[in-house]
């Protein structure tokens, strides 16, 4: 990985089928019960695009100054095993991400990561040694992950 580009990743342990997970994160519909970034904005403005899941699938938000707006559409897809996001920021800053969800199996618990990738814009650039996107967001990938394992282990 160059110096242009960054990587956050974060894992978590959930004791549920591998259906039930990969269907909460291949369905951008089901987002809303887990996403680290529902509550910011009460109002936030959601439009979905495309099949309701798996490759082709989109979500658009556009919120307060603590939501931001962007977008998300699903470039691979394969059940039980892996969901590749290409995730655009429009506001509070352009950035375009590859995030990664994968799911292994590991007896009866399934081994869930979070990771994405991206290139450091001008921004980061100019702002980078003040922060880190690992300090950025990492946060909020270990809140997600906590409440998907609490969705997908709920009876």
């Amino acid at each position: 990985m160059s110096s242009n580009e960054f990587l956050v990743e974060r894992s978590t342990v959930v004791n549920a089928d591998t259906s039930k997970i990969f269907a909460l994160i291949n369905d951008f519909h089901q987002w809303t019960q887990w996403s680290p970034w529902e509550g910011l904005d009460p109002a936030m403005q959601r439009t979905y695009a495309g099949p309701d899941s798996g490759v082709g699938a989109s979500y658009a938000w556009s919120g307060n100054k603590k939501a931001g707006s962007g977008s998300m559409s699903i470039t691979e897809s394969v059940p039980n095993e892996r969901v590749v996001l290409d995730l655009s920021f429009l506001k509070p800053f352009k950035a375009q991400n590859v995030t990664t969800f994968l799911l292994e199996p590991q007896g009866e618990n399934v081994a869930v990561t979070w990771r994405m990738t991206g290139k450091k814009n001008f921004f980061f650039k100019a702002f980078g040694f003040i922060f880190s996107m690992d300090k950025m967001v990492g946060k909020d990938f270990e809140k997600g992950l906590a409440q998907l394992k609490a969705v997908a282990e709920k009876g």
